[in-house]
């Protein structure tokens, strides 16, 4: 048969399987098929550009090497056409119509022995031309190879079992795919829709992608050129048109890791935290690429849940990826890019508070609450997380902080604790009664502001061998102090402590005089081992079972203040007043410990000792 006419072929058994494959269940989303042909392109770009540096001559050698998407949306035509090696008659046959070189027994055989589990990139064998015919009415594949002597040639097909190939006179050096689109896919037609696409998925390949005349790729992929060659401005234009931000990053991390994995990072930490300012929680924002081609948008495995605030992008050759590219499938692979990528963070962090302590300090106060919920969650990371936490404390000024190692450089001999105490702010926890007993002596109790910190602090444990503990705790046992004169005698104190648990009956489970309390009168101790104040009433807002149990105190008086003298003495002599006293007392330490629940009997008391005055 003659060459110049054209020549019809039956597709071999297996492509036509792989395009059944391809077709019909491979891909999820269509327009896939785009940058597919777009990577097929660049890698055909690529294969040329070292030609150039090997071949003396090259056919249509003056041609740029660039990619050209031309859209027809009235005649539901979309067209992509490079000018990299291009293809002769035998290669067209032998790469689009059999298995020879195409990958597809390859990729077939991955499919049969394992799975779409146990494959990989589809870019690796070679397949992805074929997610053209997911939207294509025809296809038609004008190419011309880069050697002088070969002619151009048009290879055709509808994808139902056939192809032709016949030549063509004038084509340029390179593949040229002209996509006649289905008619429920015509949008492929449309500019916009093309350039939205082009821009999520190519927006980085190395080489000019023009879209019926316009430069559409126009920002480099920073991530793969050397940070020291990189001025600051081109990082804050990248990281506005990777994440349509308005303002610049907060802070930025660029590395490269060659082992155990080939990485190249570049990852920002953004001005705000959205989910401080009261807005839905953050996604996956650091996109996965595999040589500047976007694998994943926001792929949800690739950090830890607690760096979700981080944005950015990571790229890796050494990906096992599905077929389709759209799944990550080796999740110990996976895992090793994650403790990779965490791992370099969290010493940028380390780096960043001893070399630029105010810019982090501005970093924790917006992002601390990320620090705190890895501290607590990430076991892996824990050690390295809790050294980068940070606290005001009662050796602190306002609004300065100090770290759990400070704390412990600065801790007595004899302690063998880190004291806490949670509260709403600084000032509702110095004007508390449970810190008296530690300035009493000079012992530094850590302050808690946030509702997350109980949860962090009984996560974490302990630090450097010290436990965290509670202040406010029950069982806190603190040296003896000189007790200064004029306090009740052990007798009298026997008998109003008696008097106060009877009268004060099922809301208290114990009183007893105190040896924490200096300047107030009375505190009120949870008796309940496993639930604090703050943890009951963070699940009486989420209406948890078991909160509805009466609410049972230790309370603990201060023998030597006025009141509590004042009671002694009235007990017996007007026990109905001094009944409201005691039951007022007990409310008060309620509301210091932030556990009065319900004040309206207390409103009636005050009323009646009013009435007393």
């Amino acid at each position: 048969m003659s060459t110049t006419a054209p020549q019809k072929f039956e597709f071999q058994a297996e492509i036509k399987q792989l395009l059944d494959i391809v077709i019909h269940s491979l891909y999820t989303e269509k327009e896939i098929f785009i940058r597919e042909l777009v990577s097929n392109a660049s890698d055909a770009l690529e294969k040329l550009r070292h030609l150039q540096l090997t071949e003396k001559e090259i056919y249509d050698d003056k041609l740029e090497l660039e990619i050209n998407v031309t859209t027809d949306d009235k005649a539901k035509t979309i067209t992509l056409q490079d000018f990299g090696v291009g293809m002769t008659r035998a290669e067209l046959i032998e790469n689009l119509g059999t298995i020879a070189h195409s990958g597809s027994k390859a990729f077939l055989k991955a499919l049969g022995e394992g799975g779409q589990k146990n494959t990989n990139l589809i870019g690796q064998f070679g397949v992805g031309f074929y997610s053209a015919f997911m939207v294509a009415k025809s296809v038609k594949v004008y190419s011309h190879s880069w050697r002088l002597n070969e002619p151009g040639h048009v290879w055709t097909s509808d994808g139902s079992g056939s192809y032709e190939v016949e030549p063509s006179e004038g084509e340029r050096r390179g593949t040229k795919i002209v996509i006649e689109l289905k008619d429920d896919c015509g949008d492929f037609a449309e500019d916009w829709k093309v350039k939205e696409i082009l821009e999520r998925y190519s927006a980085f390949v190395s080489f000019p992608i023009n879209l019926n005349g316009k430069r559409v790729n126009t920002i480099q992929a920073l991530w793969l050129r050397n940070k020291k060659e990189i001025k600051d401005e081109e990082y804050t234009a990248f990281y506005k048109f990777q994440t349509h931000a308005a303002e610049e990053p907060r802070l930025r991390l660029h590395f490269s890791a060659d082992a155990p994995l080939s990485i190249n990072a570049l990852v920002f930490v953004p001005k705000e935290n959205t989910e401080k300012l009261g807005f839905a929680r953050l996604e996956p924002a650091v996109a996965l690429y595999c040589r500047k081609v976007l694998i994943d948008a926001r792929p949800k495995d690739l950090l830890p849940e607690w760096l979700r605030f981080l944005k950015g992008v990571v790229d890796s050759e050494d990906i096992p990826l599905n077929i389709s590219r759209e799944t990550m499938q080796d999740k110990a692979l996976i895992d090793k890019l994650n403790k990779v990528i965490t791992k370099r963070f969290i010493k940028f962090l380390d780096e960043e508070a001893q070399n630029h302590p105010e810019a982090f300090n501005e970093f924790y106060g917006e992002f601390g609450i990320f620090l705190k919920e890895g501290a607590a969650l990430d076991f892996a990371h824990k050690d390295q997380l809790v050294k980068l936490l940070r606290f005001e404390s009662s050796l602190t000024e306002k609004g300065k902080t100090t770290t759990l190692a400070d704390y412990v450089s600065r801790m007595p001999a004899e302690q063998k604790d880190i004291f806490y105490l949670i509260g709403p702010n600084r000032a509702a926890i110095e004007s508390g009664p449970y810190l008296e007993a530690f300035k009493a002596r000079n012992l530094e109790v850590l302050f808690c502001y946030e509702s997350v910190d109980e949860y962090v602090m009984n996560n974490v444990r302990e630090f450097d061998g010290k436990k965290l503990t509670a202040a406010d705790h029950a069982d806190v046992k603190l040296s003896d102090l000189p007790q200064p004169e004029g306090a009740l005698s052990e007798d009298d104190v026997k008998a109003l402590t008696k008097w106060m648990q009877e009268t004060l009956g099922q809301r208290v489970a114990d009183v007893k005089a105190s040896d924490r309390l200096v300047d107030s009168p009375v505190l009120a101790l949870n008796a309940d081992k496993f639930t604090s104040p703050h943890m009951r009433r963070m699940m009486k807002a989420m209406n948890k079972d078991g909160v509805d149990s009466p609410l049972r105190v230790n309370l603990e008086i201060n023998p030597r203040h006025t009141i509590i003298k004042r009671l002694s003495a009235s007990h017996i002599a007007e026990p109905e007043k001094a009944q409201l006293i005691a039951e007022q007392l007990l409310d008060n330490a309620l509301i210091s410990a932030g556990l009065l629940e319900d004040a309206s009997a207390m409103v009636a008391r005050l009323n009646k000792l009013l009435e007393t005055v």
